[in-house]
């Protein structure tokens, strides 16, 4: 046989990623209900690929509710004296639809923001399915499932007005240098969607970090709560008490979702929802969940005692913290990633303490930027290996001590 007929063909050097690629698509819809053919019979139902399937169904309220703040935002926007972008996102809704008005109804709002949404999705999964591909093919490896997610929690944090150049160059960062370079999935110690944002957040401020980019109007001139906090040189929350705040309209409007944001992170009722369904199957383990939450409460409650006064996120009442801005979003489905958190049990309730905790403290220093649960995030993702360390140590001298050793 020559040396040409043993070169693989085209079909061949991409034959593990296509193969790969059709046994995730395949079971989407198909269990695999086949037995087995070894000698051991105990299989567990939970796969990379099931584990992927959960989490993206569970985004699902979060997705189909952002779609349809995005059109009602830009509808009250318009109602307000902003007028409809002549931007080619819009061409198929205004051959459907026309102009969006204030009598628009629920299905010309959900197509609004659909035509917005959906390009982002498929431009951060082409970027994603690229990379993958190319890592994929030089360590001889089949594709792994995960940049389905990994394309899914990026689209739905960055603003919906990013342009699409920025969005290929934030997630091949997160790809590439969050993930891929420390050995690709399973390997990597930040959040790759969180680091591909958090770089695009920094590097072009004006693009994305801009309130005007949230809603997706031209002449949008209004504020998320964070923001307008943030501005306020009075103390917007000096008389509000944590539970007097459920009684605020405005409250139960940041708590369902009717504010200006990101797709992903507007409406905190469909975050628990979906959250929720990620701690009853374990995909989501809710000792960081917890932790999490009592470190926002425990350090938002000293700053109300004892934080400056003039400062209104300093006075601002946990539960204000819990629907404002990203924090619901990341405690749920990105503090939880099985992959950068903490893996012991014990450390899982300090790793998500120093979430909460690093959350409250940013908001409250950083007014410029008071994002402040991405960062957290990522700062806690380097304290993780350490957190497991201490645990370990601990119960090793535990033990000895134990036995009399």
């Amino acid at each position: 046989m020559s040396q040409q007929q043993n070169k693989p063909g085209k079909q061949e050097r991409y034959y593990a990623h296509g193969h790969s690629m059709k046994s995730y698509l395949r079971s989407l819809w198909i269990a695999r209900g086949r037995s087995t053919k070894g000698k051991v019979h105990v299989r567990d139902a939970i796969d990379v690929k099931r584990t992927m399937h959960i989490v993206g169904m569970c985004l699902l309220p979060v997705l189909f509710f952002g779609m349809y703040n995005l059109g009602l935002q830009a509808q009250v926007a318009i109602s307000s004296g902003a007028t409809q972008p002549e931007s080619w996102q819009l061409a198929i809704f205004a051959a459907l639809f026309g102009q969006l008005t204030e009598q628009s109804g629920l299905i010309s709002l959900f197509a609004y923001g659909a035509s917005y949404y959906v390009p982002i999705y498929l431009a951060t999964l082409v970027v994603c399915l690229f990379w993958e591909v190319i890592f994929a093919k030089m360590r001889r490896q089949e594709l792994h499932e995960g940049f389905f997610i990994t394309a899914l929690l990026f689209s739905i944090i960055v603003p919906v007005s990013t342009p699409l150049w920025i969005i290929a160059v934030g997630v091949s960062f997160g790809v590439i240098v969050a993930k891929e370079m420390f050995g690709g999935m399973g390997y990597n110690f930040l959040n790759p969607a969180l680091a591909g944002y958090a770089f695009i957040y920094f590097a072009y401020p004006t693009e994305v970090a801009a309130i005007s980019q949230f809603v997706a109007v031209d002449g949008f001139a209004g504020a998320t709560t964070l923001t307008e906090a943030a501005a306020s040189r009075a103390n917007l929350y000096a008389d509000v008490s944590w539970l007097g705040a459920l009684s605020d309209p405005k409250w139960m409007d940041a708590f369902l979702g009717f504010t200006p944001g990101s797709i992903g992170e507007t409406s905190t009722l469909a975050i628990l929802i979906g959250g929720g369904v990620l701690l009853l199957t374990r995909v989501a383990d809710w000792r960081v969940v917890a932790g999490v939450l009592l470190g926002m409460i425990v350090t938002a409650i000293l700053f109300n005692l004892f934080g400056p006064a003039k400062n209104s996120i300093a006075a601002m009442p946990w539960t204000w913290h819990l629907v404002t801005g990203g924090f619901a979003l990341g405690m749920m489905f990105m503090a939880t990633d099985p992959v950068t958190a903490s893996y012991t049990r014990n450390a899982k309730y300090a790793y998500g303490a120093l979430i909460g905790f690093m959350t409250v403290l940013i908001r409250v220093l950083n007014v410029k930027l008071p994002e402040g649960i991405m960062l957290a995030i990522l700062f806690a993702n380097l304290w993780a290996p350490l957190f497991d360390y201490l645990v370990a140590r601990a119960n090793i001298k535990r033990r000895l001590k134990r036995h009399g050793l």
